[in-house]
């Protein structure tokens, strides 16, 4: 027999009411559980994207009995709870904890490791705190199993589009040359001052990030460009989406070049020597991806020989990158802790979003950002 469970998501409830998510009308039974309009308008607003198929349909699904949840700030569980509360939801602090937990599990929320799928073999979700991925979609039995796998993509969208513009502005009016000089306390003017207006930038990967910085580089009269895997569509304020294969034509005429693509097989070590000796002499260069997509040694020779005017990382390869990592000496790189995600607005938007993936999983409605493990994003 199924379990019903209630629904209150930001505070609202709807019952036996005419809901609409991403273009579906249906009509919702008396005491059944249906989003509010708080998560209509959060799906609307950032772009979420539904499964096609209801999850009920997939091989295995059954309503879940019991839940492992890594905390993510106070009163989580309880918030599960409101959504679900004919399951049992168990917190595990460490990802050993959450292995030892996993037996009677049914789905996990914010671990995925080999050896957590090993010991659940009634494991048929793991939804995923981040966007990236690509530790999770490389475990075999993901696939094997055909475990579904949802993330946060496009949630922290926005603000690491800002964070992006915010490096950009760095280098334009010089605050990375006056920020030291005010340490020292120097006067020095200095003429190596840019302008954004009119400038070309290219956004490698336009998904969920690439296109708020895409979105936000127009709105500074920048002309955009793009590469993407998946098509040559994109927003109308996009002048070209290219494929893979025009990426290195297209940075030809950058001047500002930003990563935001996913780590995959086809993008590790995609800016290497090639890629630098390609792009436009006095570019520079953004990293918001992952640090593996970048052959760090080729990303130094370019800043140190002047083919890049500069670099603005947020991920590097290693982290933490070392004390002594030649990086920390170079005078025309920025350098963030892979903080870009980060905001004032804290967990409230990923938390609302694992909320209603868990109702909906429940009952085994379309789950939202379900991860295609075949391409890793």
């Amino acid at each position: 027999m199924k379990r019903a469970a209630t629904v209150v998501i930001c505070g609202a409830w709807i019952v036996g009411a005419l809901v609409a998510v991403g273009g579906v009308t249906a009509i919702a039974a008396p005491g059944v559980p249906t989003p509010s309009e708080d998560i209509v308008d959060l799906v609307t607003r950032l772009g979420l994207v539904e499964e096609q198929t209801p999850v009920r349909e997939r091989a295995g699904w059954r309503p879940p009995r019991t839940i492992v949840v890594r905390p993510a700030g106070p009163g989580l569980v309880e918030a599960l709870r409101q959504v679900a509360p004919g399951v049992k939801f168990v917190e595990a602090g460490t990802a050993e904890a959450a292995a030892m937990l996993a037996a009677k599990a049914d789905a996990v929320l914010g671990f995925c490791a080999a050896d957590l799928l090993a010991a659940g073999p009634n494991v048929r979700w793991i939804q995923s705190y981040s966007a990236g991925v690509e530790q999770c979609v490389a475990i075999p039995a993901l696939r094997e199993r055909d475990i579904l796998l949802t993330n946060m993509q496009r949630v922290a969208g926005p603000v690491m589009a800002e964070h992006v513009l915010a490096m950009m502005f760095a280098f334009a009016r010089g605050l990375d040359f006056y920020i030291p000089e005010h340490s020292a306390r120097r006067w020095t003017p200095t003429s190596r001052m840019v302008t954004l207006d009119g400038k070309t930038v290219l956004v490698v990967g336009l998904g969920g990030i690439g296109t708020e910085v895409a979105k936000r580089a127009h709105a500074l009269g920048m002309k955009v460009d793009a590469v993407r895997a998946s098509g040559r569509e994109g927003p109308e304020y996009v002048r070209e989406v290219g494929l893979p294969a025009d990426l290195l034509r297209l940075a030809a005429t950058a001047d500002f070049i930003v990563n935001t693509t996913p780590l995959t097989p086809a993008t590790r070590q995609l800016y290497d020597a090639k890629f630098f000796a390609a792009a436009k002499p006095g570019a520079y260069f953004f990293n918001v991806g992952r640090g593996q997509s970048v052959v760090q040694s080729a990303l130094v020779d370019a800043l140190r020989s002047g083919r890049l005017a500069g670099a603005g990382l947020d991920v590097t390869d290693p982290e933490p990158l070392p004390a002594d990592d030649v990086m920390w000496s170079l005078p025309n790189v920025i350098l963030t802790p892979h903080v870009s995600a980060r905001s004032d607005l804290g967990d409230a938007l990923r938390v609302a979003i694992l909320r209603e993936n868990v109702r909906r999983y429940v009952q085994g409605e379309r789950m939202l950002s379900v991860v295609d493990t075949r391409r890793g994003y």
